[in-house]
Formats: structure tokens, sequence, C-alpha cells
């Protein structure tokens, strides 16, 4: 045998050694995730929520990644600014699936985003973790294979706003639900809709007098012709969904023309960041009501799993860092922080362990058999999503919101009456410029 044979042979040998010796380091730099986050960075939706609902997904994944990651697979998140726009919003989920070859999509804030968005990725077939967009129509009647809300949804918002009113119609205004006035007000995107449905609903099933019904763009300039048919109408009740700036120009003309009330109820988004409306409206803002999931830094800790309280201050740590000095602790960061949770505790590693990987059909296995009880999650309610047959397939109907209300600087809980804080305060006190006199 020649010179050449040993050389070869040795070259061989060297491949083999060298193939073996570097194929653990190439599997184990395969095993990330790649998570594409989208919400709104910028445009009215952003001051209106988004910011902080992006924020609390951060500090969630940015705690996994530090930990190390999930089952062995490192976390990589990247992050897009659906600029308040559906079409960017869409764009934006298909350049983080074609481009940056994400494995799944987590966030999306608002729901006239989330309802197309959801098609899409959809078509995609890429598995979708919505931690925030309450509309109905995100899930109702599409059957969805790979979109799931742990969130509950928008009509529940609004049924629940109704129901509370009822409740306390006698005790606290003095008046039949059948005698009592009342007005929906709402932005004219797929969140708004929903939840007005859902007030709708609701106020017919009390048996309210709806005064008014009104919805207008979320982007307008003047309010002031809603402002005035309100002053006509006169209703004892304003149910009222909408952002941020919309919030503010609407309650700043309400007082200008001299709007009374006896309760202003708002659901969520803009209605949820306490600091902003404080920001723009002062004292104003004082006894105006909020429906949400709770806060979790208002859940009652020792009715949670006990790995709970100990994120939630891990949670609140962060924010404080993110940004410091905040009058109340904006609902919104814990409710993202709470959903991308249950996503990297409950449905990663079942789809790696006992599906295989991160594909987005392991995903969806994963997903439909997450089972919670209520105390499951940071936000005290459970998770279990409804199946492929169900109306409302992808929905978490363990969900619910509860009904806050801000009194000097802090915020309760007032209903339902299983997790009161304290007493609501109705109607709208003398101190209030939007109280109606007596």
């Amino acid at each position: 045998m020649g010179l050449g044979f040993w050389a070869r042979l040795a070259a061989g040998l060297c491949a083999t050694v060298l193939a073996f010796g570097t194929a653990p380091d190439a599997a184990a730099q395969a095993k990330k995730i790649k998570i594409g986050v989208v919400y709104d960075y910028s445009g009215p939706f952003a001051g209106g929520g988004s910011e902080l609902h992006a924020l609390g997904a951060k500090i969630m994944l940015d705690h996994f990644a530090k930990q190390g990651g999930v089952e062995g697979y490192q976390i990589e998140a990247i992050y897009a600014d659906a600029q308040s726009k559906p079409d960017v919003a869409i764009n934006e989920a298909v350049r983080l699936v074609e481009q940056e070859k994400v494995d799944m999509l987590l966030g999306f804030y608002s729901s006239a985003e989330c309802v197309p968005a959801a098609a899409r990725i959809e078509q995609l077939k890429k598995f979708m973790w919505i931690t925030t967009c309450i509309s109905s129509a995100v899930l109702e009647n599409r059957h969805l294979k790979y979109v799931f809300r742990p969130q509950p949804s928008g009509r529940q918002f609004g049924l629940m706003s109704t129901d509370f009113v009822a409740q306390v119609s006698k005790e606290k205004f003095g008046k039949d639900p059948k005698d009592l006035k009342v007005a929906i007000i709402h932005e004219d995107g797929a969140y708004g809709v929903d939840v007005s449905s859902g007030n709708e609903a609701g106020a017919k099933k009390a048996g309210f007098n709806i005064v008014l019904k009104e919805n207008y763009a979320a982007t307008a300039a003047d309010l002031s012709a809603m402002v005035s048919k309100l002053k006509r109408a006169r209703p004892d009740v304003i149910f009222h969904t909408g952002y941020n700036p919309d919030i503010t120009l609407f309650l700043r003309q309400a007082r200008e023309q001299g709007l009374k009330m006896s309760a202003l109820i708002g659901h969520g988004a803009g209605y949820g960041v306490y600091d902003k409306l404080k920001e723009s409206l002062g004292t104003d803002v004082n006894y105006f009501f909020n429906v949400d999931p709770i806060s979790i830094w208002l859940t009652n800790q020792t009715a949670l799993a006990p790995a709970l309280p100990p994120m939630i201050k891990i949670i609140g740590d962060e924010y404080e860092k993110a940004k410091p000095g905040m009058t109340i602790k904006s609902a919104h960061v814990g409710m993202a922080a709470s959903n991308t949770y249950v996503f990297m505790t409950e449905v990663l590693p079942r789809a790696i362990k006992k599906y295989g990987g991160i594909d987005a059909d392991a995903l969806r296995k994963a997903a439909l058999e997450v089972d919670l009880p209520q105390g499951g999650t940071m936000l005290g309610f459970g998770v279990k999503f409804e199946g492929d047959d169900a109306a409302m397939s992808g929905q978490n109907d363990r969900a619910f919101p509860v009904i806050v209300q801000y009194v000097d600087d802090k915020s309760y809980v007032v209903w339902p009456k299983a997790l009161q804080l304290r007493d609501p305060v109705l109607p709208l006190p003398a101190s209030s410029p939007y109280a109606m006199a007596k």
C-alpha cells in the first residue's frame, strides 16, 4: 500500500472524528425556539396599553431566556412594531415567519389587527399565542387550528359590566333596572364592536333603557357631536370602549360641554392605563370603573398555585425598573406576563417532551391539553381551551374579567362580590366634575 493510501485513510479518519466531535455542538446550537413578538410600539394603541403588554411579555421571555430556556431549547425573541395598523401587523407577522424564520408568533394587542392576522398566520401553518386582543371575532366560528387565546373575550367584558350595574341598580341608584337609562359608546374596530355587543345584550337582558348607542373612529379628532347627543339623552350610566387618546378626547370634551352621569364604566385598553389617564385628566379619573382581567398585584395570592407569588414579585420588580414611579401598576403588564408564562410553563415544555418538538402541530396538541384550575394562573382564573368543534375553538373558557374602581390613586376590585376588595362608590360623588346634581 502506498503513501497515498495511508494519507487518504488518515484524512478520512480525521474527517470522521471531526464530524462526530462537532455534531453534538451543532445539535445544541440548533435547539432554539424563535418567537416572533408583535405589539404596537407606536401609534394610538401604544399609549392605550400595547406598550405595557409588550413590556409584560418581554419581562417573561427575558426571564426564561436567562434561566437557560425551556427543556433544552434556548429562547430567542424577535420583536416587531405593528404601528397601530392592521396591514402592518399582518406584514410584520409574515416577515417574521418568512424572513426571520420564527417558529411561532406571540402577542398582538389590537383586535382590529388580530382578526386578519390570525387568518394569515393560520394560512402559514404557524402557531399563534394571543396574549391580549379580546374580540370574539378573532375566534368565533372560524375553527382555527393554531390560534389560542388565554384571555377572556370582549363579549364577556360587556356582559360583566351590565350585570354589575343591574345587580347594584336598586341599592346604589335607587332605580329598578328598567328605569335606568344607559348609553353605549365605542370605537368602531373589532374590539369596540365586540364589547359593545356584550353591553347591548346585557342591557337588554337587564331591561335597561338604552338611550344611545354610538360608535366612532379611534383616530377621531373631534367627539363633541357625540357628547351633545349624550347630553340630550341624559344616561345614568355610560358604558365606554376605547383606546387612547380617544378616551382622553371624549372626557375632555364631556367636561367642557358639561356632560353629567352617575357612572362611567370603561372596558380595558386605555381605561387600564391609569397613569396615562391621570397624566391627561388629573383627578377627573377618580371613581371611574374599568373591566379587565384582574391585576396580578390585586389577586389573593394565597389562592394561587405556590409557584406564582414569587413570579408576581419578579414581574413587579422588573416593571419598576422599566417604569419607575408609576402610581398604579397597570393590569396590562401583568396580563401579558401571566399569559406568556402559561405558554412557557404549560404549552412549550409539553410540546417538547410529549410531542417531540416545537412545530405548530406539537404546540397545538400541547395547548389543547392544558388543564389549569382556578388559581392556576397569576390572573386567578384557570385555563382550558375549547376544542376544534366549538364555536370559540382556541378560546380559554375558564377566563373571566373583573371590575376595578379607581379611588384616590388606588385601584380596588369591586366586582364580582367573591373577589371584592371594597364596596363600589356609586353614584359619582359631588367631587367629580361629571357628577349629576342631586
